[in-house]
Parts: structure tokens; C-alpha cells; sequence
């Protein structure tokens, strides 16, 4: 064939040294080659919807679509990249014999960081990671991106991480390998780790015949069982998911492991058959690893595609719904209802020094009874930012205020100089406030000035994280659902009583709806 094949290749490092790599394999038989490096997808256009020729691959899609615009004649990829199932018209044509198939841990310093509690290890894989937390629990893995010398970079900068994960063959196919690197034979490498793969339109016979002079086919029996146990399992490339099959005297070695992503559950198991016997070989570990508990990790997987789910204890506005990030959806009713009770007029006639509100529900009672210019109140004290700025919208100037009750009672304690208070209470109200001013030897004339209902509705099953902005959204919530969320708190007090019931407890910077808001987002980032 006198016709240049040309090759197409990502622009990155790596990419183009696997490309020249199979370039040269071509070379070597007699056939003229050249590399183009396809950048983008942006303008390139097909008759038909990506979806509906299967192109899904995050690595490959841009090397399909110029492969089947005929912009290419084959493409090269690293196999671990390749999604199991390939888009139509497209076939896998070669596979170049293996190289290094382990992970190879970098390190900084030493290794004395694998016998500590508190070592950091960086990745962006799923597998590794859960692999590296079920061998080393208490350790932590922080993500990181970007090529090989980006990482190595990320790396050498860092002041936390001890160390990072990376493909053998990659930093030795680049001579990047430190000497700080030490292969991890008990980790399971990715289906296809470390073998070089050649894809080409199933319509270009001549092609095939070419690019099946440069198949090894050892390689290409080991890759393909792995291959097909990934697809059994319906994992993709970023389920934590390993498979390493090799072939030793005469026998097929296949070693499989299967974790949940924190590596607290794994399965793994390995078979040696006689190769010629090994067509079904993928199946069946597949099958006995779904049976033995694969099949609940795999749904588990499956389910953190779906949307997290929070609910809100507050009717939340549609400004406030917009300002969850992409992925949350929220749902909100008020579990509670404030009626404002009849305040007589006898405890108005004379001013007030000392006032204390501790919600914005007892300020709106207040001014529900009265005019806020028929109000005599020297100094107003109040718990949080809103209710401050409330009160000086409807009443006055206000003399002080805290993030919480308990704060604000100290402060009193420590700064009033009259022993005396008013405070316009709820009949819920918590007991903090009221007996610290009674330690520090301070009257308390206490008003009801509203009452709290619950009004409890039962939140969906799906519910990942819960929003509180007072104890007694609490306590209505849990009459008929379970504290088996995240509770994500307004303020200390709210959070105080939600320890008592739930186990992880999120407290806001700010005693606002909105800072809640972020509280979720930040964390679900």
C-alpha cells in the first residue's frame, strides 16, 4: 500500500510518543506514515448525533469523530482510556505489546509517611484511591490533574502530599521516573493499563491488514478478558475497578479486585486457567463477583450519578433555590409556624432600658401589636445580623448584637449596667440565654411573644443533607423522619441541639439563610 496512513493522536507528551510509537512499528514493515495531532471537536461536524453512534469516551471522542470524518485513517490511544464498547464503525485494529502494567507510588523524602496515620497521597483515579484508603485507612487522597509533568510538578510543589500515584508505563515511556518511586505490586492495575491501542474504521480493509502485522497477540488475549470483565461489571474508566490477566507457561493468570469508592468494601479473587480454555473466563469471575456483593457496590456507583438531594426546614425562596450549584436539588416546606401572641399594653407605657430579641420572629410579634414609634426602648441587644438589621428598619438603632444567644448573654453579663432585661421570647425558647443573666445575678422580665407549632412532613428517603435554622425546626423534623442525614446549621444554638441527634453537624460562617446555602455547596464541591 503506497498510501501515507495517517495517524491520529492527542497533542499531549504521552499521546504523541504512543502515536510515534506505533508509527515506527509501521515503518519498520515497509509502510510510509506521518502524525497528526487532532486538537478539538468544535468544528468538526457529522450527519449524525454522537449519542447515536455511541462516541462517549472523555479521551477518545475527539480521535472518533476525526476517524470517521476520514480526517484520519487510525487513531492511538492508551487502552485503559478506551471505553469497553466502541462507537459504531469503529474497531479496535491493534494492540502493541505491553509494557510496564503496575501503579508506581512517588514519593517526597522517604517512606516513613506509609507507617503514619495522617499520610496524603494525591490521585485522580477512583481505583487507586480506593485501593490506597482500604490498605491505609486513615490516610488521606487529594485529587490531582493534568499530564504527567504537571503532576510531577503539583507534586514537588505540594507541602501536604507525601507522595502520588502514577501509571508506570507513562513516567517510564517519558524517562521521567524518579528515583523516589517504588512499584505497588498489591495494587491492581486498570483493565488495559499499559498496553498501546489502534483503532480504525471497520470499512478500511487494507488498513486492518496493515494494522494487524503490528498486533501482539499475546496482549491482545490478556487485555481482552480484562476488557470484557470491566464491560460485565458495567463499570467505566472511573469505576474503582482492576483487572490484570497474563499468560505463564501455557496458563492464563486473571487477578480481579472490586472496591466502593472509600475502599471500605472490596471483593477480589483470581483464576489460572490453560489458555485456549479462557473464552469464558471474563464472564464468570464477573459473575462471581457481582453474586458475592459486586452487584449492591456497582448500584451504589451507579446511584452518586443521580443528583444530591437536600431539604430545607424553611420555605425557601426562588433566589434562594437558584443559588445552589448545578447537581443539588432541594426541596423546602417550613416545619414550623409562628403565631404572634396579644402583648398588652401595660408593659409598653413606660420606657424600657434593656431589650433583648433573640429572633426575628419575636420582633415582628412585637411590631404586630404596636408601631414601632410607639415603642420605648433605650437599648435594643439581638442574635443575628437580620434580625439587627430588621429591628433598626422597624424600631431603632440597636446597641449590640451577637452570632448567638449564649454570646449575647455574656456580653450582657459582662457590660450592663443596669441588672435588668426585657426579653420578648418564643414559648420553645432554649434555656441559655435565661440562665446565664440569672447566674450573673441580672432580673429578667420574660414576654411571650409568639408561639411555635410544629407543622412535621415526611422528607423523601433520598434525602442526603438537611437544613436547620432553629432547634425547634429540629425537633418538629425529627418527628416523623430519621437523623440519619447531614445537618447543616444557621448558628451554634441550632447546631448545639442538633449534635444531640445527629452525627455529622455542618455549622454556617453566617447566621443567614444564604450562608447555609454555601455551607452545602462548598461541601458538595
Amino acid at each position: 500500500m503506497s498510501k501515507i496512513i495517517r495517524i491520529g493522536t492527542r497533542d499531549s507528551e504521552l499521546a504523541l510518543y504512543q502515536a510515534n510509537r506505533v508509527k515506527s512499528e509501521l515503518e519498520k514493515l515497509g509502510h510510509k506514515a506521518k502524525i497528526v495531532a487532532v486538537k478539538s471537536t468544535g468544528d468538526l461536524e457529522l450527519d449524525k448525533p454522537l449519542y447515536e453512534l455511541g462516541i462517549t469516551g472523555i479521551f477518545t471522542r475527539t480521535l472518533d469523530i476525526a476517524m470517521l470524518k476520514g480526517d484520519v485513517d487510525i487513531a492511538v490511544h492508551s487502552l485503559k482510556d478506551v471505553p469497553t464498547v466502541l462507537p459504531k464503525g469503529i474497531v479496535q485494529a491493534a494492540v502493541l505489546e505491553r509494557g510496564n502494567v503496575k501503579d508506581t507510588l512517588v514519593y517526597k523524602n522517604n517512606e516513613e509517611f506509609l507507617g503514619a496515620r495522617d499520610g496524603v497521597i494525591a490521585t485522580s483515579s477512583l481505583r487507586r484511591k480506593a485501593q490506597w484508603l482500604n490498605r491505609y485507612p486513615t490516610h488521606r487522597v487529594e485529587d490531582i490533574r493534568g499530564n504527567v509533568n504537571t503532576r510531577l510538578q503539583k507534586l514537588e510543589d505540594s507541602e501536604t502530599w507525601h507522595g502520588a500515584i502514577f501509571a508506570a508505563a507513562g513516567i517510564g515511556r517519558l524517562d521521567l521516573r524518579p528515583e523516589e518511586a517504588v512499584n505497588l505490586d498489591w495494587m491492581v492495575p486498570a483493565p488495559g493499563q499499559g498496553a498501546i491501542m489502534v483503532a480504525a474504521r471497520e470499512i478500511d480493509e487494507d488498513i486492518l491488514a496493515i494494522c494487524s502485522e503490528i498486533n501482539h497477540e499475546e496482549t491482545e488475549i490478556c487485555t481482552t478478558i480484562e476488557r470484557t470483565f470491566l464491560n460485565k461489571l458495567e463499570g467505566g474508566c472511573t469505576a474503582p475497578i482492576g483487572a490484570l490477566a497474563y499468560i505463564k507457561n501455557e496458563q492464563v493468570v486473571f487477578r480481579v479486585v472490586l472496591l466502593s469508592p472509600d475502599g471500605s468494601k472490596k471483593i477480589e479473587t483470581d483464576r489460572v486457567v490453560k489458555l485456549g480454555k479462557h473464552q469464558d473466563l471474563a464472564e464468570t469471575i464477573a459473575e462471581f463477583v457481582l453474586e458475592r456483593g459486586g452487584k449492591y457496590i456497582m448500584e451504589g456507583l451507579h446511584s452518586e450519578d443521580k443528583k444530591t438531594t437536600v431539604y430545607s426546614t424553611k420555605l425557601l425562596t426562588n433566589d434562594q433555590k437558584d443559588r445552589f450549584t448545578s447537581g443539588i436539588t432541594v426541596e423546602s416546606n417550613d416545619f414550623i409556624k409562628i403565631n404572634s401572641n396579644r402583648i398588652a399594653p401595660r408593659f409598653f407605657k413606660n420606657e424600657i432600658e434593656n431589650v433583648v430579641f433573640t429572633s426575628k420572629n419575636a420582633v415582628e410579634s412585637v411590631i404586630t401589636n404596636y408601631a414601632g414609634s410607639e415603642l420605648q426602648f433605650k437599648n435594643i441587644y439581638c442574635v443575628g445580623r437580620k434580625t439587627r438589621r430588621f429591628i433598626k428598619n422597624n424600631i431603632g438603632p440597636v446597641a449590640h448584637f451577637e452570632k448567638s444567644a449564649t454570646e449575647l448573654a455574656h456580653y450582657l453579663a459582662d457590660n450592663l449596667d443596669t441588672k435588668e432585661v426585657t426579653y420578648f421570647s418564643g414559648n420553645l425558647r432554649l434555656d441559655d440565654l435565661p440562665t446565664i443573666l440569672e447566674k450573673n445575678n441580672i432580673k429578667i422580665n420574660e414576654i411571650e411573644a409568639y408561639q411555635t407549632k410544629f407543622d412535621t412532613k415526611k422528607a423523601p428517603d433520598s434525602v442526603e443533607s438537611v437544613l436547620f435554622y432553629s432547634p425547634s425546626g429540629i425537633e418538629s423534623f425529627l418527628k416523623e423522619n430519621k437523623a440519619n442525614a447531614i445537618a447543616f446549621c444557621i448558628g451554634d444554638t441550632t447546631a448545639a441541639e442538633a449534635k444531640k441527634h445527629f452525627s455529622d453537624v455542618r455549622v454556617a460562617n453566617l447566621p443567614t439563610v444564604e450562608s447555609v446555602i454555601d455551607l452545602v455547596n462548598e461541601h458538595y464541591s
